[in-house]
């Protein structure tokens, strides 16, 4: 079997199971998110309900696409310019708000398990309300170019950047928002929750739930981490290799790398509802 093949089918079963596990799960997220009260009223459980509503979203538009074009050769993008524009202003969209809830819930759970009254203060909802907000705008805006710089080539007959100099800050801002910033805030943020919590040492009965959810948390951050890592150094390693000239057989297995590794990184889309069951028990109760 030849490895396009191989990258066929794993898209096609992956891609699909992917599919329906990540709207259940993101669905049983948002059930229990909407439906419980404390967690209606928790800054870090309204950026994970945020994050569950976009990962469907995500989910719909670039996996379900994804498995047309590479499975059953159907490729909306090639047609119609207006889906080739809204298709990779969707996913840039999308995906930048979903890392950015993520980086926001790791950093409420640092002021929440600080020692410092005032530092706890910071974390309440109306701030969390007004951040989701200003995090849609700023990278709606910032999507924009999307739409003005994709368009199916004249040249190549595919959907892609037409535009030189967009392409080169593509490259570079694919690589910094969605893989280097967000592992690192969430890598340090991390960190210091645990720090937080291992300083304080007695965990009070009444604060236990909370606790719950600073271990949802930090499960969310190792996933996101495992699961974009891969791609970030990828992509790393492209951007390296460029301008080297590569016989047909080392781009083959190259493209089959890509593909599985920018897969993996639906996992991050799917997998956090099943991490909050595991972590949880009072998740799990619900």
């Amino acid at each position: 079997m030849s490895l396009a093949y191989i990258s066929q089918q794993v898209t096609i079963y992956v891609g699909w199971f992917f599919v329906i596990a990540g709207i259940g799960g993101n669905g049983l997220n948002i059930l229990i998110f909407t439906s419980v009260r404390n967690y209606r009223q928790t800054p870090c459980t309204f950026y994970f309900l945020i994050t569950s509503i976009d990962n469907i979203v995500v989910l719909i538009v670039s996996v379900i696409s994804r498995i047309f074009i590479a499975g059953y050769q159907i490729d909306l993008t090639l047609t119609s310019t207006f889906w080739c524009k809204l298709r990779a202003y969707l996913i840039n969209v999308l995906t930048l708000i979903s890392f950015t809830y993520s980086c926001l819930a790791s950093i409420d759970q640092f002021l929440v398990t600080s020692r410092n009254a005032n530092v706890r203060r910071l974390s309440n909802i109306k701030w969390a309300h007004r951040m989701m907000f200003i995090v849609i705008i700023v990278w709606c805006l910032h999507g924009i170019p999307q739409i003005l710089f994709y368009d199916i080539s004249s040249i190549t007959k595919t959907c892609r950047i037409i535009n030189a100099s967009y392409s080169i800050y593509a490259s570079i801002y694919v690589l910094s928002l969605t893989c280097v910033i967000p592992i690192v805030v969430m890598i340090i943020f991390g960190y210091l929750t645990y720090r937080n919590i291992h300083l304080a040492r007695v965990v009070r009965a009444e604060h236990q739930a909370d606790h719950q959810l600073v271990r949802m948390t930090l499960i969310q951050v190792i996933l996101i981490v495992i699961s974009i890592t891969p791609y970030g150094m990828n992509n790393v390693y492209g951007l390296i290799t460029s301008t080297i000239s590569k016989d047909p057989d080392r781009l083959t297995k190259e493209s089959f790398i890509s593909t599985i590794l920018s897969l993996f990184t639906y996992v991050n889309y799917v997998g956090t509802c099943y991490m909050f069951l595991i972590s949880s028990r009072r998740f799990r109760r619900q």
